[in-house]
């Protein structure tokens, strides 16, 4: 039964951020540097993140082979690890993912022909199984209230299409990738690797449902697929599966071998004064303090992805929704002008394993965000597109009306330069480095040597 499964979306146990606003100073001196830092980090309610439910280990099985097998997509040519590859730390290492039709893995990966870029980066699935309320870079699959699942307390593209039973906000993510033409689905007239006509194609982009239905269909003609979702289901009939069943599960494998969480910051956390060097340390006051202002996005126990903010991201790729070639971010979704160019404030955790960076990787490296942050509004004018990649340069969009239309609406907290030094952009960088779970740089070991429908794992 699908209530039998541990649930993971826990926020509602976490001590959650007082949120992007809100700056106080705290009063009385420290008696050094750690009681600063401590300080600091009880005002934007940063505690350690509490070690996640167990998830039954046939639904990981399952998810495993879910999350490697390309029978998931139209053209059984990409699954959902090529985007996010334990090569690549869960990522694919590209400024702007390549879907369907593509070759190769991780930065290497080209188009195929006729295809273009999928407008955003491919986050990193690392530590998504933690919870936040918001999922995808413009929070279209949010679950405001933290609770349990169902189509009733979570918010998607799906609306009342949403199966009912989805145990976590990761698993009604999972549902979504294979409904996107361009990264898995592929477009009428596909032929798949084999040259037989990609049926899942043909379904309308509104006909959640009937997809979902033929996706499962596909995995059930498997019969190594009809044993593992039988052991990973054990009281529901085969009759009865549906894609929440495949979604659940492969929610269920990124939390199980995705979840990082043993970096020096979280030792810190725990009490550990040694953990963080006294650079990382000088990082840290400088994150959560008032003069880098970064907590105030980036706070609580996942150190964002609980907001959105417009941090002038220069603009690149073919643009989504109304807005193409631009891309409004949230602002698409709410249709609402003062929303536009706003993105998710990601978690930081792992974050330097995760580059290129920002919803289109507009960025190289941590360094680069930072001196971009540092005086948004220079950076945003001066913003060098000969460091993209060249197949990205042509698709860079500088032009003065859209830097003035990003301006203008720019986060209140970036309009003013922050006055960094090189020095202390080291330090921020040294502290952001202090994230990182040591387990979390060689994931390889999570490869699959086969998947039941007998397509390449890794190509």
């Amino acid at each position: 039964m699908m209530t039998r499964i541990v649930r993971t979306a826990y926020l509602g146990l976490l001590v959650l951020a007082t949120g992007c606003e809100g700056w106080t100073t705290p009063s009385g001196p420290p008696a050094s540097i750690d009681a600063e830092l401590r300080q600091s980090l009880s005002r934007w309610s940063t505690v350690p993140v509490g070690p996640t439910p167990a998830q039954a280990p046939a639904l990981v099985d399952l998810g495993q082979a879910l999350m490697f097998d390309k029978v998931l997509s139209g053209n059984r040519d990409i699954a959902c690890a090529t985007c996010h590859n334990p090569v690549t730390n869960a990522g694919d290492g590209l400024s702007l993912a390549i879907g369907t039709g593509g070759s190769g893995l991780g930065p290497s990966r080209t188009l195929g022909p006729g295809r273009q870029f999928i407008p955003r980066n491919a986050p990193t699935l690392l530590n998504t199984g933690l919870g936040t309320p918001y999922l995808f870079w413009d929070g279209r699959v949010s679950n405001l209230g933290f609770g349990g699942g169902g189509r009733g307390a979570f918010q998607t593209p799906a609306g009342n299409q949403l199966p009912a039973g989805l145990p976590t906000l990761l698993a009604a993510q999972a549902m979504f990738p294979v409904m996107n033409r361009g990264e898995m689905r592929g477009t009428p007239g596909d032929h798949d690797r084999f040259g037989n006509p990609n049926e899942l194609a043909e379904f309308a982009d509104t006909d959640f449902v009937g997809l979902w239905h033929a996706v499962t269909q596909r995995l059930l003609a498997i019969p190594e697929y009809v044993t593992k979702f039988n052991n990973a289901f054990p009281g529901t009939p085969t009759s009865a599966l549906g894609f929440e069943h495949a979604a659940t599960a492969i929610a269920a494998f990124e939390t199980q071998t995705l979840t990082r969480t043993d970096s020096p910051f979280d030792r810190y956390l725990q009490h550990d004064d040694a953990a963080l060097t006294a650079e990382q340390k000088r990082g840290a006051l400088l994150f959560f303090g008032d003069k880098a202002k970064c907590a105030s996005c980036h706070g609580g126990p996942l150190l964002g992805g609980q907001n959105f903010a417009n941090a002038g991201v220069p603009q690149l790729g073919p643009g989504t929704g109304v807005g193409a070639p631009l891309d409004f971010g949230r602002g698409e979704l709410a249709n609402q002008d003062f929303a536009r160019f706003w993105f998710r404030a990601t978690p930081l955790r792992n974050v330097e394993l995760t580059a290129p960076y920002m919803h289109d990787g507009a960025f190289a490296d941590l360094t680069a965000v930072l001196k971009h942050y540092n005086d948004v509004p220079k950076a945003v004018r001066e913003y060098d597109s000969s460091k993209l990649p060249p197949a990205l340069q042509q698709m860079y969009h500088g032009d003065d009306a859209t830097v003035t239309a990003m301006l203008t609406n720019l986060d209140s907290r970036l309009k003013q330069p922050l006055g960094l030094t090189d020095v202390e952009i080291s330090e921020l960088v040294a502290f952001l480095k202090s994230l990182t779970d040591p387990s979390a740089r060689d994931l390889t070991s999570l490869i699959p040597a086969s998947v039941p429908s007998g397509l390449p794992v890794q190509e």
